[in-house]
């Protein structure tokens, strides 16, 4: 049996957030959310907010899933808003009222957003918190409000206006959320829904949140005001096969009874149960296909064909290398070697004069080489369109190359051993 860890228990990857203590930088990641994913089977691994650490995410392999939370604002930048509608006096008054959180960490900002693309790339379940939900949004190419209050709630009706944040009472701070029929949140709160309402009371603490979401998000909730309070990804939601892609502006995990650790609703907890169940199963996954499998055993014909494709190259290595072989072989036996060649191996020179002596590959290999120029110029007419797409084009187009190539890569698995007979 193995002893190592990494294929005993999913490990989860969330980041610090820095602050200051005794004249010093200290990194510390929020205690309940901790506790839930090792309540839930996982094991949480920590990364530290520290210079460099975005160019080292590999040596935190393996990464079966990513929980973002809490933090400072994001650098603007990173999702080109333009902050000319904001006075001077407007943003100054913003940094006094929000000095905890406009402090902005472009260090930490740099290791989520990598962290986050890296899950979107390889489908790795994705959980963001607060913060967390506006990198996978930006990451996305979504875009945040610079400041709620003065962007969003000075548009509403007072009775829509919203209270986000509530800086003398953090865990007692509650709002009003409507939840989206027919989304995980629905599924999760359903049994604590009034008839015939879908509001629940949420905990929350963020001056900042979704403006425009990315196009391949479904909001899950919505504030009075009309902020998205979550949202989800539903082409990659499916805890039982290890898919998860959520972002929750609110904090269920603080959505507790006054001196209690009793939850206000059951379904406060689901979002970290699912998100594990999706990181168990991204695991259990990804060690299948790590795993060494037992050389597959070929049925009469396919052996056959392998031993026509080994002579066939063994004839054609003796001729590349001597000029001629020790028996003249036939055409027939240099075909499936030629046609491998026309199909895998670009041409020099040499081996084309080598390969004319055959008389067989002539005409295969001056047609790879046609179309090879002709893939050349294709690639650079793909390059020039794709440097006029945005970020959220190709974010998606790259989404959706990622799963055309999981899909020909299960059904190419299926066909391969639908051939092999049984051990």
């Amino acid at each position: 049996m193995s002893t190592d860890l990494s294929v005993i228990l999913p490990r989860v990857l969330i980041v610090s957030r820095r602050s200051v203590r005794k004249n010093k930088f200290v990194d510390f990641v929020g205690e309940y959310h901790l506790d839930l994913i090792v309540g839930y089977g996982a094991v949480p691994v920590i990364v530290p907010r520290v210079s460099g650490v975005h160019m080292l995410l590999d040596s935190f392999e393996p990464i079966h899933g990513v929980l973002l939370c809490e933090g400072e604002d994001i650098d603007p930048s990173w999702y080109e808003e333009d902050t000319s509608g904001l006075s001077q006096e407007e943003l100054e008054e913003i940094r006094r009222l929000h000095v905890s959180d406009t402090a902005i960490d472009k260090e930490k900002d740099s290791i989520e957003l990598s962290l986050a693309k890296l899950c979107l790339e390889r489908n790795i379940p994705y959980l963001g918190i607060c913060r967390g939900s506006q990198i996978l949004n930006v990451a996305c190419g979504g875009t945040l409000y610079q400041d709620i209050g003065k962007e969003l709630s000075i548009k509403c009706p007072e009775d829509k206006r919203v209270m986000h944040i509530n800086y003398d009472d953090y865990d007692g701070h509650r709002h009003d959320v409507e939840v989206v029929e027919d989304t995980p949140l629905h599924h999760w709160f359903k049994d604590s829904l009034e008839d015939g309402k879908m509001d629940i009371w949420v905990n929350s603490y963020h001056h900042q949140g979704v403006k425009r979401l990315a196009q391949r998000f479904v909001p899950m909730a919505f504030a009075p005001d009309g902020l998205i309070e979550g949202f989800y990804d539903p082409d990659a939601y499916n805890p039982d096969e290890g898919k998860f892609i959520m972002g929750l502006q609110f904090h269920p995990e603080r959505m507790r009874k006054p001196d209690s650790e009793e939850f206000d609703y059951p379904g406060c907890p689901f979002a970290y149960k699912e998100f594990v169940k999706a990181v168990v199963a991204y695991q259990k996954k990804l060690n299948s296909l790590t795993t060494v499998q037992k050389p597959v055993k070929l049925n009469k014909e396919m052996e056959n064909k392998r031993k026509i494709i080994v002579r066939s190259f063994s004839l054609a290595k003796n001729l590349y290398n001597a000029g001629r072989g020790t028996n003249s072989p036939r055409d027939s036996e240099l075909e499936i070697g030629a046609e491998f060649l026309e199909s895998n191996t670009a041409l020099s020179v040499q081996q084309e004069n080598r390969l004319k002596q055959m008389g067989a590959t002539v005409r295969n290999a001056r047609s790879y080489k046609e179309r090879v120029k002709l893939n050349e110029e294709r690639e650079k007419m793909a390059r020039g369109v794709m440097r006029k797409m945005s970020v959220e084009q190709l974010s998606e187009l790259l989404s959706f190359y990622h799963t055309m190539g999981q899909i020909c890569s299960e059904v190419l698995d299926i066909k391969i051993h639908g051939l092999v007979t049984p051990q």
